[in-house]
């Protein structure tokens, strides 16, 4: 995953805090015109048709892009009937180019996106619904987890297949750990535990957890809590916002309370935190799975990974998805569309060597497989993804999700407190969530 400044918040967009690019790079007016999507057919796990060429886009800038050319060059060398071309574009600028090009009738055949995207695109006609590709592949849950799959479903059709998840992760120095004589091989499950080695690093003179107040990844922070604390964002139909109840302010006190009580220092910048992990002045930083290849290249730095801890009533992890979709031609050509289904079908199977960029492959018979727990870090960050949480899948969410972070920036900040702050925001998202059933009908 690609870690400049906008792609750190496209990680966002299975959370919360996202900027919405796929929505705002659609402009004010709706979109492409809607019109009838052509149904997609069914068709089987090899392609027998004439020669095609398939345009694919997606956002991989970052270290992920060659791994994903190498799998692309494999699968064309292996499907000569097939030719993948594969444009890549920063995300914030593919979100703006697909519906622009979709609309024009010239856009890819198919591509990648983050799943608070997919239900927008799907509401404006930018994506086909892939039932029939899921029916043809005899793809089901019970292939992925229940929470990745169900992620991508808008209004009862489905509109994209999971490739993976990208979970947080507790990620923790055993050096540091070692200093406040604490076990460097045992880091904290529960939430007396991690309050217990907090206290012991302070005694040593630690700040253990630096409390972010940026979305990258305070925001990810606070609805992993909020969940742990079995609350939610959102209304499951996205009616109504949920995230300034009791079990949010108790997850924004939470993290609000690791500065007041002296376990975090005051004002933590954009990725001090991560940093402070690195430089032996955290113990611990709550963050994302593509972590782990940063961390490898330092040198002497002993450090180790584990699920986050349960902090509340019940496990819950932020996580975010790529997921394939499949774009509305102009020209419906029925051939491509049974090439895509392959191509997708054979990039899911072998997301192994995905899972080595810094993912778990959202593929249950690839995480289950020998040479999956053989990536030791990933294998247990992946360990959390029955109990990953996603935005309500309604369009334009992520435009009611980024007023959270505002909230949480401020409570963190100690410029409000926790309960005012989540109750200016939620009626602030709530007004959104009205306009957007208006946008884009109910």
């Amino acid at each position: 995953m690609s870690l400049d400044n906008l792609s750190r918040r496209r990680a966002l967009g299975l959370g919360l805090g996202a900027l919405v690019i796929g929505a705002a790079g659609c402009g004010g007016g709706g979109g492409p015109k809607q019109v009838q999507a052509p149904a997609t057919t069914a068709a089987p796990t090899e392609y027998t048709g004439p020669s095609v060429s398939l345009k694919f886009w997606n956002g991989f800038t970052g270290g992920d892009g060659p791994v994903m050319k190498k799998l692309v060059d494999q699968f064309n060398a292996e499907h000569p009937n097939i030719k993948v071309s594969m444009n890549v574009y920063k995300w914030e600028d593919y979100y703006a180019k697909v519906p622009a090009a979709v609309s024009a009738g010239q856009g890819p055949d198919l591509g990648i996106m983050h799943v608070d995207s997919v239900a927008t695109n799907a509401a404006r006609q930018v994506v086909l619904p892939l039932d029939d590709v899921a029916n043809a592949l005899g793809l089901t849950e019970a292939d992925f987890s229940p929470p990745v799959w169900k992620a991508g479903v808008y209004k009862g059709a489905r509109y994209s297949i999971p490739l993976d998840v990208h979970p947080l992760g507790l990620f923790y120095n055993k050096t540091v750990m070692k200093q406040a004589g604490l076990d460097p091989e045992q880091p904290p499950k529960t939430g007396e535990e991690y309050m217990a080695a907090l206290e012991a690093l302070k005694k040593a003179g630690i700040q253990g957890h630096w409390a972010t107040p940026f979305p990258f990844t305070g925001s990810m922070q606070f609805g992993t809590l909020l969940y742990q604390n079995g609350g939610q964002l959102f209304a499951d139909d996205a009616s109504a916002s949920r995230f300034a109840e009791d079990p949010g302010v108790q997850a924004l006190t939470w993290l609000v309370d690791l500065v007041n009580k002296g376990y975090s220092p005051k004002n933590v910048g954009q990725d001090a935190d991560f940093i402070a992990l690195q430089n032996g002045k955290a113990a611990f930083n709550w963050n994302g799975i593509w972590s782990i290849n940063t961390l490898k290249e330092i040198k002497n730095l002993e450090w180790g990974v584990a699920p986050l801890p349960q902090i509340g009533s019940e496990p819950a992890a932020w996580a975010g998805s790529h997921q394939f979709v499949v774009f509305k031609q102009g020209t419906p050509d029925q051939n491509k569309l049974t090439a895509a289904k392959v191509f997708i079908n054979w990039i899911s199977g072998h997301s192994l060597e995905w899972a080595k960029g810094g993912q778990v492959p959202a593929r249950k018979s690839i995480r289950d497989s020998a040479e999956f727990a053989a990536l030791k870090e990933q294998a247990t960050i992946g360990t959390q993804i029955d109990y990953l949480y996603f935005l309500p899948s309604v369009a334009g969410i992520g435009d009611a999700s980024a007023v959270v972070d505002q909230a949480i920036n401020a409570a963190i900040l100690l410029k409000k407190s926790p309960k005012d702050a989540l109750t200016e925001a939620a009626a602030k998202a709530d007004k959104i969530l009205e306009a957007n059933r208006k946008k884009y009908g109910a």
